[in-house]
């Protein structure tokens, strides 16, 4: 069935902040086809707030115009289209932001978050094939990583939905389709971290934060979170931690503790600074993992002869090398089992309106996880 739904739709990247008042993504009636081959219509009852968001605002992650913004979500099951394996009306839903043909070299291979079309589609403003199901009054309105979360609807690829168990509250389940996939996965897939091994986290938002949560399932020693922001250093030190400090800090601090170095460096921030430093704070053998997002056109000044010489490596991890279908039940019988304290990681739930306001927390380094909540009930 076709539906229409509020979403928060971009119009234009680049506009200044305070987001708050320059209103980049505005509230509209977006009218939702029915879903179709391998489809499914999903009601949003959770989405997170990410800095993949954010870069998409901001112009750093250039995509078409105009866009439905959000891509971490978990909601409940609508409409199923046909050709649908594994998903049927009223599942609860955990919505990845990576589909996968599971044809390609890289899906045959298992690394579905490579999937080459998956891969194409996304940049496209498209669902995986190539489709468009989004449009207000006649005019199409892009698809943003195949989710488009900050809506009350949404029309997915059924391999972006990984159905979970009815007692599992949206708003956390909601962070396992981004954050827990891309921090943890970087630590326990691209890095394949083991008992005993150093790691340090540098950047200490949800994603970083969630990294701190996978060096812990690893039992990694010692554990070494650094951001400039104290609030999120201590809330590290409760996740399980062993030290954090100020990046000014981090070479005093990580010498100390390691004869050579750390063996994994897990760079979170998304900026160039921080992309060097995690290279300099490994020893001879080890590796930064880098998840965060810099601008396409930033460019890294690295000492050629540390990948030789001392076997260093700078390895690239997109959504922490994860398969959603294998990693969201991993991770969600963790957080069953008090070692993935993921509630720890919302600093606030909001409806849907206050999308800009949020956007600005964001961008000010102020909030961890924010949950905007589009079936909330708002006041005038």
């Amino acid at each position: 069935m076709a539906v229409k739904s509020r979403s928060a739709v971009l119009s234009n990247m680049g506009q200044s902040r305070p987001f708050a008042e320059t209103a980049p993504l505005q509230i509209l009636d977006v009218d939702i086809d029915s879903p179709g081959p391998g489809e499914v219509l999903v009601q949003i009852e959770a989405a997170g707030v990410c800095h993949s968001d954010l870069s998409v605002l901001t112009g750093q992650r250039p995509r078409p115009m105009p866009m439905a913004i959000g891509h971490e979500a978990a909601g409940r099951v609508v409409e199923v289209g046909p050709d649908v394996p594994g998903i049927g009306p009223d599942d609860h839903v955990v919505l990845a932001f990576m589909p996968h043909c599971g044809a390609c070299a890289n899906c045959v291979a298992g690394r579905t978050t490579l999937c080459i079309p998956g891969g194409q589609s996304n940049r496209e403003g498209a669902l995986l094939g190539g489709h468009h199901r989004l449009n207000v009054g006649g005019r199409r309105v892009n698809h943003h990583l195949g989710v488009s979360a900050f809506s009350e609807y949404a029309v997915v690829h059924h391999s972006s939905a990984v159905v979970i168990d009815d007692d599992i509250p949206f708003e956390i389940a909601a962070v396992f389709g981004c954050a827990m996939l891309t921090g943890a996965g970087a630590v326990l897939n691209t890095a394949g971290v083991q008992q005993g091994e150093s790691v340090c986290v540098i950047g200490l938002g949800g994603v970083g934060l969630a990294a701190v949560l996978g060096a812990v399932i690893a039992g990694a020693n010692p554990i070494v979170a650094i951001d400039p922001v104290e609030s999120k250093r201590q809330l590290a030190l409760e996740l399980g931690a062993t030290h954090a400090c100020h990046p000014g800090d981090a070479a005093r601090l990580i010498g100390s503790l390691t004869r050579d170095g750390t063996r994994w460096a897990i760079e979170a921030a998304g900026v160039v600074p921080a992309m060097e430093q995690a290279f300099s704070l490994i020893g001879r053998g080890g590796a930064v993992v880098s998840v965060g997002l810099p601008a396409p056109d930033a460019q890294l000044t690295l000492p050629a002869v540390a990948f030789v010489a001392d076997a260093k490596s700078f390895i690239g991890s997109y959504m922490g090398s994860c398969q959603p279908q294998r990693d969201i039940p991993r991770m969600i019988a963790w957080w069953r089992q008090g070692l993935l304290p993921v509630e720890k990681l919302v600093d606030g739930t909001y409806p849907l309106s206050s999308v800009n306001w949020a956007m600005d927390r964001l961008a000010e380094g102020a909030a961890v996880r924010q949950i905007l909540l589009p079936q909330m009930q708002e006041t005038e």
